[in-house]
């Protein structure tokens, strides 16, 4: 059957009907497999298009880039379950060897290009990494000790270097790759639950955890976002670097629906309602800050068939949707679990409300206490989610591993909440709040009224501790490009904040910051924002006292 009789018959079934159908369907065999049906049925269709420079290639020559990639490997003793860490940016080389490493059942270890020398090496040895890819461009990361002293130590016949013919001490990938057939003959099978990925993911304090992920995580992933709408998406933008999770799926997602990935460079806000627009997209992860660039006469000429928006204020829902002509729609999803949770495109009047859907197909998911006990509807508990293809667990991490678990019901750390039909809203982390007097105050919640000011870009809360109240609430506050502190009044953050918060949630600690410290995977690093700082007052405007310390 044609991906378009397929995606037919799925938009005539009901939300329900169809996650019965992909849950009952079985999944290809592997991740290289889902390549070879693709190439079957589309060989000459672009599988993406690197549009800033790095070109578009067919399912064919894909397929034959991939095989000569796997024998190059092969060849330099890389092997089924050998673990090859890849620094890479946004060039079609990443997913080439991402997929030529699926292919022989080997795991790729994607590493943050902005890492240091002790981070990278902190990630090979927790990762017991092999081998290293890396572009050029990180050559600098090699070569030179970081501020501490930490150097790369693995050895340089097993590092190779993208990007530059002469590599030496170190091995060059092109090179390595040269003369190779395109012909992949293996003497080994490659099962949907053998290792692919370690991908590392860190919360908002400590050391970044690998996160075990399957051939089956994979397939589970690309095909529930790809199909669970019943629609045809033909071409798909990955806006976000290639070495977090999510341009990995949505390039199967690609594969899925036969179509296109379009690959950006560098992710860019302003930039990237252009992209929407110039490629006719019809599927992205349509990010906030695109939504509050100053608007453009040609928003509303695009041709998005959906657009998954995650953490987007309420408030501007509705507004992002009619502005850029998008059927955008809320949706929550983890390195550990993949998709999770997600609002149907039919349930239009969900609009608004804040919640992040139904649970995805291959996915239940529960709202419990501290002991994993179910909460009423209705009452704020921890999501707890379990399902086939979540993580295999964090790599050789115990303790961690004994601590996110119910049972199999994996702990998100994420508060929700559950109304009688069955839709799920985020409240908060479960450690990300504010203990002020006898009330618990949601960071998330603070967070998204302020960005609700045009001229605030980014929002962290944090709690200060206090002798009479056990804890006040503090804001960094990081505006928009171009505008300074006086081009924002402190009477106008306190006065918006008093209408949209109750008044024991109204920050009382403010201060301004040129950007907030980040994890690994974007997330604001609040515990950076709290280290080494023994007075949290210090630099910041009183609103109880009326004054800056």
């Amino acid at each position: 059957m044609s991906i378009e009789s397929y995606v037919a018959r799925l938009a005539r079934m009901s939300t329900q009907e169809r996650h019965r159908a992909i849950e009952s369907e079985p999944l290809p065999r592997n991740v290289g497999a889902l390549l070879d049906e693709a190439v079957e049925e589309v060989p000459d269709r672009a599988a993406w298009n690197f549009f800033e420079g790095g070109g578009s290639i067919s399912y064919r020559d894909l397929r034959s880039a991939v095989n000569r990639t796997a024998n190059a490997l092969r060849q330099w003793g890389v092997g089924k379950g050998s673990h090859v860490a890849v620094m890479m940016p946004n060039v079609p080389a990443m997913p080439t060897i991402w997929l030529a490493l699926a292919r022989l059942g080997a795991v790729m270890v994607p590493v943050n290009v902005r890492y240091t020398a002790r981070e990278l090496q902190y990630v090979l040895d927790d990762s017991l990494a092999g081998f290293l890819i890396a572009h050029a461009d990180y050559l600098p990361v090699l070569v030179n000790r970081d501020a501490d002293g930490a150097a790369v130590t693995l050895p340089a016949s097993h590092t190779a270097i993208y990007g530059a013919r002469d590599a030496t001490p170190w091995q060059s990938f092109e090179a390595l790759c040269e003369g190779q057939s395109d012909r992949l003959d293996l003497d080994h099978e490659v099962n949907q639950d053998d290792l692919l990925n370690i991908q590392y993911t860190s919360g908002t304090t400590g050391f970044p955890k690998g996160c075990m992920l399957t051939h089956r995580y994979w397939l589970s992933s690309g095909k529930v976002n790809g199909l669970r709408d019943g629609k045809r998406f033909e071409r798909v933008l990955a806006a976000t670097p290639f070495f977090y999770l999510d341009p990995q799926w949505l390039l199967l997602l690609a594969f899925y629906q036969r179509g296109t990935l379009f690959v950006a460079h560098r992710q860019s806000a302003s930039r990237f309602a252009g992209w929407v627009r110039e490629h006719r997209i019809h599927f992205c992860l349509f990010p906030e800050a695109a939504y509050k660039q100053p608007p453009h006469p040609d928003d509303a000429k695009t041709e998005l068939v959906r657009a998954n928006i995650y953490g987007v204020r309420k408030e501007s829902h509705a507004d992002l949707r009619r502005r850029f002509n998008v059927p955008a729609m809320e949706a929550f999803g983890m390195t550990e679990t993949g998709p999770c949770l997600y609002v149907p495109l039919e349930c239009v009047e969900m609009v608004g409300s804040g919640s992040c859907g139904i649970p995805a197909p291959f996915r239940e998911c529960r709202v419990v206490d501290e002991q994993g006990v179910d909460r009423p509807i209705g009452e704020v508990g921890e999501l707890v989610v379990r399902g086939q293809g979540i993580m295999s667990g964090y790599f050789r991490k115990p303790d961690a591993n004994r601590d996110s678990f119910f049972g199999d019901w994996f702990r998100t750390g994420d508060l929700f909440r559950k109304d009688e039909r069955g839709f799920h809203t985020i409240v908060g982390r479960l450690k990300d709040m504010v203990r002020r007097s006898s009330e618990n105050i949601a960071a998330r919640e603070v967070e998204a009224v302020l960005r609700g000011l045009p001229e605030i870009l980014e929002a962290a809360i944090v709690p200060v501790p206090d002798e009479i109240r056990g804890e006040e609430v503090k804001a960094y506050i990081v505006l928009q490009p171009q505008l300074r502190q006086q081009d924002l009044p402190l009477e106008k953050i306190f006065a918006y904040c008093e209408s949209n918060l109750a008044a024991f949630k109204v920050p009382r600690y403010l201060a301004f910051v040129d950007a907030l410290p980040k994890t690994p995977s974007e997330k604001i690093a609040k515990g950076v924002l709290l280290a080494g700082n023994p007075d949290l007052r210090r630099g910041a405007y009183d609103r109880v006292e009326g004054r800056w310390h």
